[in-house]
């Protein structure tokens, strides 16, 4: 069974970008997470992990969708 919550550097690896960047993915809001313990750990559910995901595949659609390739784009 896996974990429910996620430590930022599992979420880090998964996403293949930095801890930093999950960091701030975190602080500013854009990742939902919780911080617990005496130390203010943060932690990653795993199903909003997945939703942020998704939510980025639609965002990303939505870009190419606004930004259609031009043949000068194909050729790069």
């Amino acid at each position: 069974m896996e974990p429910r919550f996620l430590l930022l550097s599992d979420v880090a690896a998964e996403l293949n970008v930095t801890d930093s960047q999950v960091y701030h993915m975190v602080r500013s809001g854009e990742l939902p997470a919780i911080k617990i313990g005496g130390r203010g750990q943060w932690r990653v559910e795993r199903a909003g992990l997945e939703e942020y995901i998704q939510r980025k595949y639609a965002e990303t659609a939505e870009w190419v969708r606004a930004n259609p390739l031009t043949e000068r784009d194909a050729t790069e």
